[in-house]
This record gives C-alpha cells, structure tokens and sequence, in this order.
C-alpha cells in the first residue's frame, strides 16, 4: 500500500491542513471505528457530489473491507440517497454502459439476451451521459431528448449551459406532473401520473424492492408507463405488455438476479431484497455474506485529489448547494402546498465575518458570482456555516442557484460538483440580469 501512495500525502497532519480537522481528532475516528464489534459507514451526497467523489466513495468501501465491517448485520456502506428510487432505476440499467442488473453492454453474451429479447441489435459501446448529451446538443451533433420526471432545467448544474443545449435540440419531448422549467423547452408535453395513480415498484438503498399499487385512477388517463409504450407503438417499435407485472416478468427472465423477483411474490412477502433467485427464493438481507463477487474483495488506491475549483482573490468563497426538509428536490410538488410557510425562498446563508467583510446585513439582497455565472439571493447571516463558505438550495426557480454551479464534474460517474463552487457574495440592490 505504502508503495502506492506516499505518507506525506496521507498523513493525519498533511490531510489536517488540508481539511480544517486536527490530526489527533481524525486518528481518534479511525480508532473508533475500527475497534468496535459493529461499525456501519451512512454517506449522503456530500460526499458523492464532488470531482473525486468516486474516489471517496471507494476510500470509504477499503475502511469497510479492512476493518471487516461487511457481510453481516449492524454493518457495512449505505449511501442515503437523493430520490427514492434511485437505487431502482440503476438496478434497471439507467446507467448509459449498463443493461438491467449491472452488466457492462461490452458483454457479447448479454447483449445477446436482450436483442433476441427486444428484436433490436443493442450497441456495444457505451451512450452518453447527461453533461454529454448537453455538450453534444451544443455542438449540433445531439439532436432529441425525451425527458421523464426530471427538471434538468432546474436541477442541473451550469444552467446557462443547460438552457442553451434544450435550446438547440429538434425534438425536446417532456412527461411529468406539471409544467416545470424544463417543459418551458418541450416540443410535446405528455402527462406524468404519481405514485398514487400507477403500479409498479420502487428499490430503496438496503435493495428492498417494494410494490407500489394504484389507489385512484390517473388524472391524464394513463399510467407513465402506458404513455411510454403509446409512444414506442407510434413510433413504430411494439410494446404490446398489459400489465407491469408482465414488466417484472420480462426484468426476471433476463436479470439474473431478479430471476425470483414477481408481483405475486411481492404481494405475499411485503417487499423482497435482491438478489432474489433460485439460491435466495425470498431475497437476500444481508450482502457479501462469506465471499464478494471478487471472491476476497478488491481494494482501490485511492490518493487524495483536490478539486480543480479553488478559491482566488477572485472568488475567495467556497459555495455549497443542498436541501431543506420542507421542499423536495426542485420544489415542482412541494411549492404547490402549504409547505412554502416555512421555505417561500432560496437564501444564502454566510457567515458573520465574511458578512461584516462586505457590509451585508440580515436580509439584505446579495449578488452571487462564480466563472459560471450570477445570481441574486437574500442574505441569512448565521454561525450554522464555516468561515469562507456559503450555502444555499435550489428549491425556487428564480434564485437561480445552478446559475452559478459550474460543469465540473466527478472524473468517473459525471456526477455534478454541487458541493465545490468558488464564488464572490456582494451587496446589490436589484435582481440580477438572468433573473429579470
């Protein structure tokens, strides 16, 4: 190990000047952790929404191996996800390299499966991911985007960039419940059902497949994934399935580790953990049980990378986007209801010394530069954030946070750098220029 990675660069007190945490509390941690019987390590996206989140992420599975922290219960890694079905949707192969059940589309014999499967001849190479797409869609080489749930519009980061790639595509189809900030680029707007009008399954972190079931009728008159297969048989490729659980059936006949996995096994049993198949009948609890996929397990090295964003005397403060418990997400549901008594806006939070630097007051209308972009927020001072960093969410679409969000991204997943964004706070007296 020592081989691969220097202790100067590794060091308790090399890592304290870098972190802010003295030497002495972060070799009290890792002695913590690993002289007790049972550790488990909960992550959120503060430490995946960075350039080297991957590289944590990795970092945080070599503690879990080397401490034997996996394998049983009262252990192991469980990121806390964004959305509730993220895990779901990565089990089903959203990942652009990846068919259902994490396999790599490089695999001739998968492919195989599915083409005989689905009629069609599905590439071997990898498609694009999302900062992709809109690189591409700038460029004029990415031409149509069909968009299910998800106001990119909003969410994503660089919005300027954002805008002008939904402005250059020929055909911008959007499905959702309401008009967001994304369907203001649509070409066709098709209607979204919830979760209360449709059935099918959502997978959480611990992969507990839970059945999700109709209680009213869909106020468009289709389920989403009704409106889906309407347009496939328009657009010429048959979808002919009756009900999702002949959906389920098709995930189980090609995806080994859904071989188990039905409705009428989710309806008897509540929920079910994957893998579910002819070595586990009623799913798996508890992973990596004895053995992993890689029979011992595989360590990565995994060197400390700083971000290519640093402050400057241009930018000499450190913004952080995130959530608040009262608005979900962009805000496109929850802005709808009562919830907006104690969330009506986008505030940035700053700290009183970096606020007394700049003669900002409580409440008062404070500009926000990045390379990115600028944007204008109400100022909240307070102690809850450190010295030389400021914080805000992005729940309203005219504070315009991801205006200032740059395109940096995680080296391997493109996961957008939320959490790492140089930038100048200053006093104002209007609206900035994109939000007018």
């Amino acid at each position: 190990w020592k081989k691969f990675i220097p202790d100067e660069q590794t060091s308790p007190e090399t890592l304290a000047e870098e972190i802010g945490v003295s030497a002495a509390e972060i070799r009290g941690a890792a002695r913590l952790y690993a002289s007790v019987p049972n550790a488990a390590i909960y992550y959120g996206l503060g430490v995946s929404e960075h350039a080297q989140g991957s590289t944590m992420v990795m970092g945080i599975a070599n503690l879990a191996m080397c401490t034997g922290n996996l394998g049983r219960e009262g252990v192991g890694v469980n990121p806390l996800r964004g959305q509730n079905n993220v895990q779901g949707s990565c089990d089903m192969g959203s990942f652009p390299h990846e068919l259902p059940g994490y396999r790599h589309v490089s695999d001739p014999a998968v492919r195989k499966l599915f083409d005989d499967a689905w009629g069609v001849h599905v590439e071997p190479e990898p498609g694009l991911r999302i900062p992709n797409m809109f690189d591409a869609a700038v460029a004029g080489e990415f031409k149509g985007l069909y968009v299910q749930g998800e106001d990119v519009a909003e969410s994503d980061p660089d919005t300027h960039h954002v805008t002008n790639a939904l402005s250059s595509l020929e055909c911008m189809i959007v499905q959702d419940l309401f008009l967001n900030e994304t369907a203001k680029f649509a070409h066709v707007f098709l209607p979204g059902s919830s979760f209360l009008e449709k059935n099918g399954t959502f997978t959480n972190a611990e992969r507990r497949i839970s059945p999700v079931r109709k209680v009213m009728e869909p106020l468009a008159g289709y389920e989403d994934w009704q409106v889906t297969q309407l347009l496939s048989n328009a657009l010429g490729y048959p979808m002919n399935y009756a009900h999702p659980s002949e959906i389920m059936d098709e995930i189980a006949r090609l995806t080994p580790t859904f071989h188990g996995v039905s409705f009428e096994k989710l309806d008897k049993l509540g929920s079910i953990q994957w893998p579910c198949n002819e070595n586990a009948e009623e799913g798996t609890p508890t992973m990596h049980v004895g053995e992993f996929v890689r029979g011992k397990g595989l360590f990565r090295v995994t060197p400390y990378v700083p971000t290519d964003e640093i402050t400057t005397r241009k930018y000499p403060l450190l913004l952080t986007t995130g959530r608040i418990l009262s608005q979900y997400n962009v805000g496109a549901q929850t802005r709808r209801t009562s919830n907006v008594k104690w969330h009506s806006e986008d505030v940035l939070e700053i700290h009183p010394h970096d606020a007394e630097q700049r003669g900002i007051e409580n409440g008062d209308w404070v500009g926000l530069k990045s390379r990115a972009g600028e944007t204008v927020l109400r100022a909240v001072i307070t102690e809850r954030v450190q010295p030389g960093v400021v914080y805000t969410t992005f729940h309203h679409p005219e504070s315009g946070a991801n205006v200032v969000t740059t395109d940096n991204t995680d080296w391997a997943t493109n996961c957008p750098e939320y959490k790492d964004t140089a930038v100048q706070a200053y006093k104002v007296t209007k609206l900035s220029v994109w939000q007018k």
